[in-house]
């Protein structure tokens, strides 16, 4: 199926069904699975069409804070608090969770891959067709079975390091994450990083230090939680590993949906996962889960736990299409700032004068970080070519807006 702008070039080409297949023209009919391509009249001289090209775009709106002022800039910031809400929520949760007697960590988020499977999945194989499904997993399985893996490990370890070491120490250890993209984004992806993105994410982070200290101060090492002891250096091991795990899926699936339909990316993280997922909670979550409470309360934690999550999992790749890898983990740093407000609420917290201004300090970092950017920001990756073209023409793509002047986002 296809999606048509003014001119009558096709913004992404799907596989037709087969009862659609009689009714085109040979050239349009395509394998049920491959690579989403744009067709139409006008051509940029490599097969693509263009309304206009990526250099004519950015060249429309100059100065240093071309990006900061357009309606991209505030999408993608809101898209950001919006994420770190979530990433809040379910922590508040599985603290609920914790204080009904229930902590079984690999198998609460098996239900999060499962509804992802069922959605997104179920979506694709309308879209492809059994036969183009089962295409789409022996050509690109592989590429989805890394990324779930490195999902499920990340989730996993980061979860289990709190066991033994403290949450101090585990938050600190998790910057590691923001590094591990930026050298993968750098040595893979030949992202080129500017003075001011450094500048700010060194601010986010000098933002996230306040936190900490605030944290310190007040003698809790988290708003959430009680200090966890036991074997440190083994905790302090599990979130370094759980943090390359985390900036390692970032990076590659930034790479898979700035060339893939969300919905495709999604629904094999879904299944992969489900089945990485689902092995591992046989296997260590198995006590937990026998020795856990079951009643009523808990019924409703883990759905809203399953239904955020889900939702985390179903916008985060749209940041990754209009920002970066590096910019979703910075974003998420406002998380403990969520996190107590939400805790006043619910735990009863009170709110220390120094979260505020870590707070602003973030976002300030959030905003310097894109500042030099031209109009299309960090959505024109370097990867997909001069005008895009190696890329899908989705939503949050820069490649949408070569070929849709008019396109919102």
């Amino acid at each position: 199926m296809e999606t048509r702008n003014e001119k009558g070039a096709a913004i992404e080409h799907y596989a037709p069904t087969p009862a659609e297949q009689g009714s085109l023209p040979a050239e349009e009919v395509t394998a049920a699975h491959g690579s989403p391509k744009i067709t139409g009249t006008e051509d940029n001289g490599s097969g693509e069409p263009i309304v206009t090209t990526a250099d004519e775009l950015e060249a429309s709106q100059t100065g240093r804070f071309a990006y900061v002022k357009s309606q991209d800039f505030v999408i993608v910031l809101v898209l950001g608090q919006v994420l770190a809400l979530c990433i809040t929520s379910t922590n508040t949760f599985s603290s609920l969770l914790v204080a009904q007697g229930t902590s079984i960590p690999a198998f609460q988020t098996f239900f999060n891959y499962v509804l992802l499977n069922i959605v997104y999945t179920g979506f694709t194989l309308y879209r492809y067709g059994f036969k183009g499904w089962c295409r789409l997993i022996l050509k690109d399985g592989w590429k989805y079975i890394i990324l779930s893996f490195l999902d499920v490990q990340g989730n996993y370890f980061t979860v289990l390091a709190y066991r033994y070491t403290t949450i101090l120490s585990a938050q600190l250890i998790n910057f590691f994450a923001i590094v591990m993209v930026v050298i993968i984004s750098f040595l893979f992806l030949h992202v080129r990083y500017h003075i001011t993105q450094i500048a700010g994410i060194l601010i986010c982070i000098g933002g996230v230090g306040i936190l900490i200290a605030s944290d310190h101060i007040t003698g809790a090492s988290s708003p959430m939680n009680p200090i966890s002891k036991g074997d440190q250096v083994k905790g302090d091991l599990f979130a370094l590993l759980g943090a390359a795990c985390y900036g390692l899926s970032n990076v590659t699936e930034e790479f898979l949906v700035s060339k893939r339909p969300l919905y495709e990316v999604i629904g094999q993280l879904g299944f992969w996962g489900m089945i990485w997922n689902g092995a591992q909670a046989g296997i260590f979550d198995k006590k937990s889960f026998q020795t856990a409470t079951w009643n009523g309360k808990v019924g409703g934690y883990l759905t809203g736990y399953t239904l955020i999550l889900a939702l985390f999992y179903s916008l985060a790749p749209l940041m990754f299409r209009l920002a970066s890898a590096a910019f979703f983990n910075i974003s998420l740093l406002t998380g403990n700032f969520w996190g107590v407000c939400i805790g006043v609420k619910v735990f009863h917290l009170h709110i220390h004068w120094m979260y505020p201004i870590a707070f602003v300090c973030i976002v300030g970092g959030l905003l310097v970080y894109f500042v030099g950017r031209k109009v299309l920001g960090e959505a024109r990756k370097p990867w997909l070519g001069k005008n895009q073209e190696k890329g899908v023409a989705g939503v949050g793509t820069a490649r949408r807006k070569v070929v849709r002047c008019d396109a919102v986002v």
